[in-house]
């Protein structure tokens, strides 16, 4: 049984998704969610909304690296509607990236929405906290 298909059993209700818009990206944010330090991220209200399988509170993800492959399975524990321009510094360090500083986040998230055409500072994002529960075995060049 492969690594992915072992989880779906465990975890049957588990969503399967990577973070961010890039395999490079994916493979960093998996990584700082398996270390811990990344217990949060957000999308646009929008996405979430069209995403027949967004998350719900309670629910497992199956975190994925950039090459589609497991890291780690986390555990939703909260979900918030917040603006963009309303974030805090420490949502911020929640979502564990650069130097951890409200104004990182806001530079590399607004690149990022930038990018898919949806960003307004006033847009509405659900900011998703999680719990890592478990690890997978580190995968080659991991």
């Amino acid at each position: 049984m492969t690594e992915i298909n072992a989880l779906k059993a465990k975890y049957p209700q588990a969503l399967s998704r990577a973070f961010g818009d890039s395999p490079a990206l994916a493979d960093t944010l998996a990584k700082l969610i398996a270390e811990g330090r990344k217990t949060a991220t957000c999308g646009s209200l929008a996405a979430f909304q069209n995403d027949a399988e967004a998350p719900t509170v309670g629910s497992y993800s199956i975190v994925l690296d950039g090459h589609n492959q497991p890291v780690c399975v986390v555990r939703i524990v909260s979900l918030q509607l917040i603006r963009f321009c309303d974030v805090t510094e420490a949502f911020a360090r929640k979502e564990g990236e650069g130097d951890l500083s409200l104004r990182y986040w806001r530079q590399e998230h607004q690149r990022f929405f930038e990018s898919s055409g949806v960003f307004d500072e006033r847009m509405e994002l659900v900011a998703e906290e999680f719990e890592r529960v478990e690890v997978v075995t580190p995968q080659a060049g991991f």
